[in-house]
């Protein structure tokens, strides 16, 4: 799963962040990778989202904004989006699912603002976690992977745990 903006120093940070914390929480570490980047990517994570993060508990002060590349892609089954495209790096043979939020810019705006984009990024990731626990998604199949297929296939190329 990735979450892709233009800048990565708002709305894909605190996303990920998000992410992250559902991961913990629903107990799929080893089973979801959570991926984030941008495509021309800031130097830092700006300073009123890392403010409004701290407001919710969430510590982004050491995050620092990354390109984000095609290879980065093209084993997520899901890459969303912030209001930005993201064509230009998800690889042409790629054929997981893509989202745009269509989500305002932080950056620049007042705290009640950010606040408000960051509690819809916070609705948003956990709506798409709830939609991966009842599809099954991210959750270990008969043959122990979560491929969907019961084959013991390894669709991720990599150590036999795939991810969504």
């Amino acid at each position: 799963m990735a979450f892709v903006c233009v800048q990565n120093a708002g709305r894909s940070q605190m996303a990920t962040a998000f992410a992250e914390q559902a991961v913990a929480d629903r107990g799929l570490r080893g089973r979801v990778d959570v991926v984030t980047g941008g495509t021309d990517p800031a130097d830092r994570v700006h300073d009123e989202v890392v403010a409004a993060m701290r407001d919710v508990g969430v510590d982004l002060s050491d995050r620092t904004p990354r390109e984000v590349t095609p290879d980065d892609l093209a084993d997520c089954d899901y890459v969303v989006t912030m209001g930005c495209d993201a064509a230009s790096v998800c690889p042409a043979t790629w054929s997981g699912d893509n989202r745009d939020w269509g989500l305002d810019d932080p950056d620049g705006a007042d705290p009640e603002a950010v606040a408000a984009i960051r509690d819809d990024i916070r609705d948003r990731v956990a709506a798409l976690f709830d939609e991966l626990d009842a599809s099954g998604a991210g959750r270990a199949d008969d043959d122990g992977h979560n491929d969907g297929e019961g084959d013991g296939a390894d669709n991720d190329g990599g150590d036999g745990s795939d991810t969504v």
